[in-house]
């Protein structure tokens, strides 16, 4: 199988990232990251592409004139280096219509919480405050919305009473290393189908009662 190439977004530490190159490394993801955009010159993610010889570019927002030109920036850098899926790991930006037009459910992001509800930041203290007995973390196409696109993938994580927005972030942040290559997996297999705002992933059987915690990847 040929490897999709991805490219990556990110603005701190990259955590996310790092879990998407061992998955590639240890050979669970047919995929190859051609680059890492980073809107952050400070940011430690930069420190994992060179250790992993992956081109990193810094795009700093304010030297543009808009958001779209930023944006527009964004999308002739990916697909110059023949990128077929991007991948957003703890991008802090609200991703603008020049890069989702120019890939349009190729845009992938994860977000700590059971999707639709409590998005944008702080989903963790958010599910935490508002008292849910059970939390988790989605992986979803990204269209202009916050947190708005078709859900691909989700992991259920318990919240429990001496919860924490750190302990709870932390048992969350577990489970988007696991599911978030699994997802890419999916895609690079051509297994995704989005139908509306459906994604449905084929020959993956649930059964009617199925609960999926912390779901394993599929090739293990």
């Amino acid at each position: 199988m040929d490897r999709v190439k991805i490219g990556v977004l990110a603005s701190g530490r990259g955590s996310n990232f790092q879990s998407i190159i061992d998955a590639i490394q240890e050979g669970r993801l047919p995929a190859e990251v051609k680059l890492l955009i980073t809107d952050n010159p400070d940011a430690f993610a930069i420190e994992r592409a060179k250790k992993h010889a992956i081109e990193h570019l810094v795009l700093v927002p304010k030297a543009y004139a808009s958001k779209g030109d930023f944006f527009d920036a964004a999308a002739k850098e990916l697909k110059s280096r023949g990128v077929r899926l991007v991948v957003l790991a703890g991008f802090m930006r609200l991703v603008g219509k020049p890069l989702v037009d120019a890939f349009p459910n190729r845009i992938m992001n994860i977000h700590p919480a059971l999707l639709p509800s409590f998005p944008g930041l702080h989903g963790q203290e958010q599910a935490r405050a508002y008292g849910v007995k059970i939390s988790g973390c989605s992986v979803h196409f990204v269209d202009e919305g916050m947190d708005t696109g078709p859900v691909i993938i989700q992991a259920a994580v318990p919240v429990k009473d001496d919860d924490t927005e750190e302990t709870l972030s932390a048992r969350i942040l577990r489970c988007e290393h696991k599911i978030y290559p699994e997802a890419i997996k999916l895609f690079c297999e051509g297994k995704i189908e989005v139908v509306g705002r459906r994604v449905k992933i084929k020959g993956i059987a649930v059964s009617d009662d199925a609960v999926l915690i912390n779901p394993p990847l599929s090739s293990r």
